[in-house]
This record gives C-alpha cells, sequence and structure tokens, in this order.
C-alpha cells in the first residue's frame, strides 16, 4: 500500500520576524507585547487577530505514518528543537516515503505556512516541490494541486471546495466516534508555549493528527477503498499502538475518549 502521513502543525507567533519587519527592540519590549501589537494591527485590518501564515512560527509538527504494516504516531522532533530542524525533518519523510499526505485544512493553512517557514529557513524538499519534471506521474498527481490526491486535504474535499462548507475538526471526529479534541485548541497554543508548556503542545497536536487519520479511515470506507473488515482492523491497529504507548497521558485520555463514543 501507499504509505499515508496524517499530519498536523501548531504554530506560534514569529516574534523575530515581527521585530524584524516592525522596527522593534530587542530589549524593553516583551515578546507578549510584541505579539499584542501585533494582533491589535491584524484587528484593525481584518477583525481578526489571526496573523498572515508567514508570520507563525511552526513549533510542532505531529504525523500518524502508516506504511507497510507499521504505524506510528509522533511529534517530528524534541522538545526544543529548532523550527529549521523540524521542517527538515518533515520533508525528508517525505523524501523518504513519497506518502499520501492526509489533513485537514492543510490547504488552507498547514502548508502554506510550512511553504513560507521552509522558504524562510532554505530547506530543500525536491520531491515534495516535482510538479513532474523529475517524475513524470507527478505531473498529473502531486503534493500541490488542490485537486490531485497526494495531498488530501479532508476538510477541503469534503466541503467540495466550498469554505461556507468546512468544518471543524473536532465537531466531525465527535460526530464520527473519534475522540476529538481533548484539553486544548490551537487559540490557546500561544498562551501555553508562554508558560513552558511546549511537551503539552506536542501532545496535543499528536491528539489532532490521531484524529485526522480516523477521520479519513472513515472517508475511505466511505469511498469504497476499505470495507468493513479493513476498516476496523485499520483502526485496531491504531488502537493497539496507543495502548502499547498508555504511559502517555493524552494517550491515556485518547483512548478513554475513544471508548466512550463506541
Amino acid at each position: 500500500m501507499t504509505p499515508v502521513l496524517a499530519f498536523d502543525i501548531e504554530t506560534i507567533p514569529d516574534i523575530a520576524g515581527l521585530r524584524l519587519l516592525h522596527g522593534l527592540p530587542d530589549t524593553d519590549v516583551s515578546d507578549a507585547d510584541v505579539a499584542e501589537y501585533a494582533f491589535q494591527r491584524q484587528r484593525q485590518k481584518n477583525g481578526s487577530d489571526f496573523l498572515p501564515h508567514h508570520l507563525h512560527r511552526v513549533v510542532a509538527i505531529s504525523c500518524v505514518l502508516r506504511w507497510g504494516e507499521r504505524i506510528h504516531v509522533s511529534t517530528i522532533g524534541q522538545p526544543g528543537d529548532s523550527e529549521a530542524r523540524m521542517l527538515e525533518m518533515f520533508f525528508a519523510l517525505i523524501e523518504k516515503y513519497t506518502p499520501q499526505l492526509v489533513s485537514w485544512n492543510g490547504g488552507g493553512f498547514d502548508l502554506p505556512a510550512l511553504h513560507y517557514r521552509a522558504l524562510i529557513h532554505g530547506i530543500a524538499a525536491p520531491r515534495y516541490w516535482d510538479l513532474g519534471e523529475g517524475d513524470r506521474d507527478f505531473k498529473w498527481n502531486n503534493y500541490i494541486s488542490r485537486y490531485h490526491m497526494r495531498h488530501l486535504d479532508l476538510m477541503d474535499l469534503l466541503a467540495m471546495y466550498q469554505p461556507r462548507a468546512s468544518a471543524p475538526l473536532d465537531d466531525l471526529a465527535k460526530l464520527a466516534g473519534f475522540p476529538g479534541k481533548l484539553g486544548m485548541d490551537g487559540s490557546k497554543v500561544w498562551q501555553a508555549w508562554q508558560a513552558g508548556e511546549e511537551q503539552n503542545i506536542r501532545d496535543y497536536c499528536e491528539t489532532d493528527a490521531a484524529n485526522t487519520y480516523l477521520v479519513y479511515l472513515r472517508f475511505q470506507r466511505m469511498r469504497g477503498q476499505l470495507d468493513t473488515s479493513a476498516y476496523g482492523a485499520e483502526c485496531q491497529r491504531l488502537r493497539d499502538w496507543l495502548s502499547a504507548h498508555q504511559d502517555k497521558t493524552h494517550w491515556q485520555a485518547f483512548l478513554a475518549a475513544w471508548a466512550e463514543s463506541r
């Protein structure tokens, strides 16, 4: 089978970039004040404090990788790793496995943010950016085209590419009988980062990647790529992996919520 890589990212304001672009000093102005300055400018511009994609610093990239007879769930790198290091490792996975990427709103946020940040850091990713120059198969099915399946943005596809029809991952996961978000959401990541809770952010990101993968399995069942038996086996494969890693409290909570929703 083609390897599958379901992923999710978490970001915070790029404080160093904001200081550079707005001429803010490294001293006398705290990181929190720099972020609030940027949020206020953004609210004045369009009523939202959501910053432009290129000003999001990536602090976690979590993946569910399914290949051969194996599955693995983890956040790339280690706490304290640089953004550049995480980006290098993410694109190295694509170079190694040429997986089908699966996301929820990855085309709307995750991948554009990763593109800008990789460009800023000078990260090479030839396999990811191949549009058919290196592999003719990529001319008709590549990671960049919205309507190709090499990157499957589940939210975008299920909404028929209509933004007004899009749905939150948390809602769809829970409605489908999966755990949904546990203990945090994206709006709380900056606050958690300031409090030194990097590991909690990484754990939360992993549960979002797991939810994304489970919704993907349900989608594959719906489109006839998995029959009832195969779908059940794939869900059980993930459940078994999580059960073997119950030393992590977020997986204990995830499994408990999954059991309650069955």
